[in-house]
């Protein structure tokens, strides 16, 4: 077995598992959108309260004190916007779902212009850049209304497609050798 065999292989296998963990979270996020809101908008919030923390620790490590009491003031505003996300999570998921949306339009057309440099697989990254585009487009039109709930259920289907979409191109990766 040659050697490029065997590591399509394993890479095979591993895009095989993490394209249905994607296709489970994905249906998982549509049955239960709000709390896959509130989830993203709680990790959102952990994640920036600890970059504002590290950024605090990293304060103390700056060459001098104009530099450091910056980055520990910088930190300590990270830290709070942390906090006011998961404070606030009516105003976060506003500001998420502008994000999201964005997101959104970035990927599907990112996705877009690989379809056309791919020669297997083509159609249904066409099709998830078309998906991922109008979810983008929706998220935009529905605001403000598109909060919590619409980013679950977004969310959802986004990742039911990229989980389609990689068992699709693993499939056709396997039968190119």
């Amino acid at each position: 077995m040659s050697a490029e065999k065997t590591v399509l292989q394993n890479v095979s296998s591993k895009m095989r598992l993490m394209g249905w963990l994607s296709i489970i979270f994905g249906v998982l996020a549509i049955a239960m959108p709000w709390v896959a809101g509130q989830s993203i908008l709680m990790m959102v919030g952990i994640l920036v309260m600890a970059a504002g923390i590290m950024r605090m620790i990293w304060a103390f490590q700056a060459g001098s004190l104009g530099k450091g009491i910056l980055v520990f003031l910088i930190g300590v505003l990270t830290l709070l916007a942390g906090v006011a996300v998961i404070a606030h999570p009516l105003m976060s998921s506003a500001v998420l779902s502008i994000m999201l949306a964005v997101y959104f339009l970035a990927d599907g057309f990112s996705e877009l212009i690989a379809a056309f440099s791919v020669k297997e697989g083509k159609g249904w990254l066409l099709f998830d850049a078309v998906i991922t585009i109008l979810l983008g487009i929706m998220i935009f039109t529905g605001f403000p209304l598109s909060g919590t709930v619409a980013i679950g259920v977004f969310l959802g289907i986004k990742l039911l497609f990229v989980g389609i979409t990689m068992l699709t191109i693993r499939s056709a990766a396997k039968n190119a050798f």
